[in-house]
């Protein structure tokens, strides 16, 4: 579409070349009634449609496509769409993803009578008002003069501020004549002030300078800003060993020499919490002090030393300095700082290395053999999304070299986010295979999306932890008969969605049968492979242990 003065093109036409621009090539979403008009546009544009079973859904395969693409979009009809999507959304917005989400609605000309139509809740503002709630930005398509306007706003602002945002496209707007696209503008970064930024990076190169052992701590607004590159060349060019956590794991090469591990608090490998609270210079990039990325708040550090830089300000001791971007702040660093001797950038401890799973015969799988045979498995070549549970407290240890090969919802911890998240997964990275290490109680409440998969001809793996119910549950509290579920023939189940000889379900309960189902699965690389893994009732990961005795010894002081 050309930016011709003479030229008209349609509301949808319009919103649809903008989306284009910003990268997304794939549409996620459910039909419905007030939405129609505007799918039938989304057939004959360059973007690809992919239906899901519920809105829900959609919403987290837009996430996954957001977290690999830098922006994804999920489209519903009103009401009984827009809030069936909603969670996803504020999950969205809690970890920082620009996910677009829009919205089919009633005719506008029934909203000025206020006609009773379907879908309604109360009142025609009242789906605007609940989005603004989980959005950076909110708009209704009112008219076509201001439509372009509108569109152009929060779309870009979903970009610049990595947020969620929301669209409210009236059916009877969808087909309105517009003004064609202009040439679309670069977004416009959020900038630093110079005199803000000069101050606390001359104070930042003064402290880390004098310093004896100064440590990186890489948190996840390097990830949602792309600053991975920035930061492994600070840490390359002055010399600084580092440490991630588990919701930025790879954000920086996990192999590489200055690597100390993985900080959860005291759920950290005691060199590598020992490493980082006695640090003289903690240098932490953009962390969220979130309870399951740092131990439930078990952290040691003395503020005193630390020089604290995230979310557009830069902490120091007692010295704040507002206005100061987190990129702007590590270029400006790397410049400044003085160059360390290599011999004081290692870590205590070397990276463990990770060996090849050999099973024992007739040993019964338990949940620690289960992850070893996981770690073993995963390559370069695969997106391991781990779901809340026991499969992201086990994550931690895993070996995973890029950054964008490893998903985890570490700060909202939805259950059920990482089957559909597969699918945004597999068409943003086509040539990469994704694998989700999912729980049954998790897998339970989005198991639907098996069949997506299957349609989109999308060769995932899908692990699948049968400890017969929420395990997690049972680990934080007293166990109830609320954590019970019913059991289901999960290796069958695949077959169930009409995978026909392109799916392979396999169910393993020893060593043996695991480290088959795995081979099988590498060698099937063009089919989905569905492996039940049967762990004995409560079994679990050390890090969930650990995590049930931290949050029992914590959840009720006051």
């Amino acid at each position: 579409m050309t930016a011709n003065a003479d030229a008209r093109c349609t509301i949808s036409q319009y919103l649809l070349h903008r989306l284009k621009e910003a990268g997304i090539n794939h549409l996620f979403g459910v039909p419905g009634d007030y939405i129609l008009d505007f799918l039938d546009e989304v057939l004959v544009s360059p973007l690809q449609w992919i239906g899901t079973c519920n809105e829900l859904n959609a919403g987290y395969a837009a996430d996954g496509y957001a977290r690999m693409n830098g922006a994804g979009a999920a489209i519903v009809t009103y009401g009984v769409g827009g809030l069936s999507i909603l969670n996803a959304v504020a999950g969205a917005y809690a970890e920082r993803v620009p996910l677009i989400v829009i919205s089919g609605a009633p005719p506008a000309h029934r909203r000025e009578t206020g006609a009773l139509v379907h879908h309604l809740i109360a009142d025609y503002y009242v789906q605007l008002d609940i989005f603004k709630k989980v959005t950076i930005d909110a708009a209704i398509i009112t008219d076509a003069d201001s439509a372009p306007d509108e569109i152009d706003r929060v779309i870009m602002n979903a970009i610049i501020h990595k947020l969620p945002v929301y669209l409210e496209l009236p059916v009877d707007m969808a087909r309105m004549a517009c003004r064609p696209p202009l040439p679309a503008s670069r977004p416009r970064q959020r900038l630093s002030d110079p005199e803000s930024l000069d101050e606390c990076v001359e104070e930042a190169a003064r402290l880390l300078d004098a310093s004896a052992n100064p440590v990186v701590l890489a948190g996840v607004e390097l990830l949602r800003f792309g600053l991975g590159p920035d930061v492994l060349n600070l840490v390359e060019a002055v010399e600084i060993p580092f440490s991630t956590m588990l919701s930025s794991k790879c954000v920086l090469p996990e192999m590489h020499p200055q690597f100390i591990g993985i900080y959860q608090g005291s759920w950290s490998r005691e060199t590598v919490k020992k490493q980082v609270e006695s640090s003289d210079c903690l240098l932490s990039l953009g962390v969220w002090i979130t309870d399951l990325d740092t131990g439930l708040f078990s952290m040691n550090f003395d503020n005193r030393r630390i020089i604290d830089a995230g979310d557009g300000d830069v902490r120091i001791g007692r010295h704040f300095y507002h206005d100061v971007q987190l990129g702007d702040f590590i270029r400006a660093l790397t410049k400044k700082a003085k160059t360390r001797l290599y011999v004081n950038s290692h870590p205590d401890e070397t990276r463990r290395p990770r060996g090849p799973f050999v099973p024992e015969k007739d040993r019964v799988l338990t949940a620690s053999r289960l992850y070893e045979c996981v770690n073993s498995f995963l390559d370069d070549h695969m997106v391991l999304l781990a779901e809340p549970g026991d499969a992201f407290c086990a994550a931690p240890e895993f070996h995973i070299e890029e950054a964008e090969n490893f998903i985890v919802q570490a700060y909202y911890t939805s259950i059920g986010f990482c089957t559909p998240a597969a699918l945004g997964v597999a068409a943003a990275r086509p040539e990469k295979r994704p694998v989700v290490l999912t729980g049954d109680g998790a897998f339970q409440m989005t198991a639907q999306e098996i069949s997506t998969l299957i349609r989109q001809h999308l060769p995932a793996v899908v692990i699948l932890i049968n400890n017969d119910g929420y395990l997690i549950e049972r680990v934080l509290h007293e166990d109830g008969l609320y954590n019970d579920i019913q059991m289901w023939n999960y290796a069958s189940l695949p077959g169930a969605f009409g995978g026909g000889d392109r799916v392979i379900g396999i169910r393993a309960g020893n060593e043996e049968e695991l480290a088959q189902a795995f081979a099988t699965a590498a060698d099937e690389k063009d089919k989905l492979v569905f492996i039940e893994a049967c762990l004995p009732n409560r079994d679990c990961s050390e890090g969930l242990s650990r995590l049930g005795a931290s949050f029992r010894q914590t959840q009720h002081k006051k």
